[in-house]
């Protein structure tokens, strides 16, 4: 049992990129679902499927790769953990990086990017971070 898999779910898609894999397969959930709807949105990833089994299913994610054959991902950063959750109100989030970079954040209207609560003022839980 994991304890923590949005850590995990990260931690594959890092791991795959730098093997230059196309895809990758994760366990899935609804959580990881909506993140990859927000990577796939924000231009990280190339695509994603959810492949049902007899069991939980698989999120297969389709990794994006730049012209040199460098992973578009340069770095994904799990800020909020099992063991010290991350909130922030509308008014404390911060572009990452100078806007080169999104946080991820589960708000009461679902899971969307830094810029998206910003206009839409929400706070949450700020899951990750990626550049």
């Amino acid at each position: 049992m994991l304890s923590d898999p949005i850590a995990d779910m990260l931690t594959r898609i890092r791991n795959a990129g730098r093997a230059k894999f196309n895809s990758v397969d994760i366990p899935g959930s609804n959580l990881k679902v909506e993140l990859a709807k927000v990577l796939k949105g924000e231009g990280y990833i190339r695509n994603y499927k959810f492949v049902k089994d007899n069991k939980q299913g698989v999120l297969r994610v389709y990794l994006k790769f730049g012209p040199e054959n460098q992973h578009v991902i340069y770095e994904l950063e799990r800020v909020s953990k099992p063991s010290r959750r991350v909130y922030v109100k509308s008014t404390e989030l911060k572009p990452v990086l100078n806007g080169t970079g999104v946080a991820i954040l589960s708000t009461s209207k679902g899971i969307m990017t830094d810029k998206e609560a910003r206009t839409r003022n929400l706070g949450g839980e700020v899951l990750c971070r990626v550049w």
